[in-house]
């Protein structure tokens, strides 16, 4: 019956296109739940998710793939990791003007030391003593705002990482890594502050 609908769909019947669809939106509901969209929220990464979906179902092969849920499920994680890839480096605009903020002094329990990248567009330290300056200011804001735990969970998520993923490597639940990020959100709220 689903092989049936997605043949139809594969050769332009609308009808079995939006079954399909409509089957399957849960699964991408549950998916794009797992993640955090920059500058978005989760009915972005739920229309991401539904073209992951679409994909699937143009794409799908039952010779070749596993069960279509399978590939579905494959394909809608793509997507949607794609499109948090592309919004955690704003295009690739913060990584071509992203400066380490130095914590030399925090570390996670096992020694390593915790690197964040902080955008800007501003020109690099070392070109200008204020700019110099500013960033350790804004550095020791940083530092002294966030708790050990939440500068861990800032470096993954600056470093694309999905809740689940967060959650697991610090061994706390998706709702702790939703809750941390909402108060680093509002602890950092003054990086707004163009006169930092």
């Amino acid at each position: 019956m689903e092989n049936k609908l997605i043949e139809d769909a594969q050769h332009g019947n609308t009808a079995s296109m939006e079954k399909l669809l409509s089957i399957y939106k849960p699964l991408v509901n549950k998916i794009a739940r797992s993640y955090f969209l920059t500058g978005g929220d989760i009915e972005d990464l739920v229309q991401e998710g539904m073209i992951g979906l679409y994909k699937a179902i143009k794409n799908y092969n039952a010779e070749k793939n596993a069960s279509f849920k399978t590939f579905a499920n494959t394909c809608i994680k793509n997507q949607i990791q794609s499109a948090v890839r592309v919004a955690s480096s704003e295009k690739n605009m913060v990584l071509s003007t992203a400066l380490p903020i130095e914590t030399s002094q925090i570390t996670n329990e096992d020694d390593d030391e915790i690197e964040i990248v902080l955008p800007s567009s501003a020109p690099l330290p070392d070109e200008n003593f204020e700019n110099k300056e500013r960033f350790k200011k804004i550095t020791k804001q940083i530092v002294t705002s966030l708790s050990q735990l939440e500068l861990k969970i800032l470096l993954s998520y600056l470093k694309g990482f999905n809740y689940e993923e967060i959650a697991n490597a610090n061994n706390i639940s998706k709702k702790s890594v939703d809750n941390a990020l909402t108060r680093i959100k509002n602890k950092l709220s003054f990086l707004k502050n163009k006169n930092l």
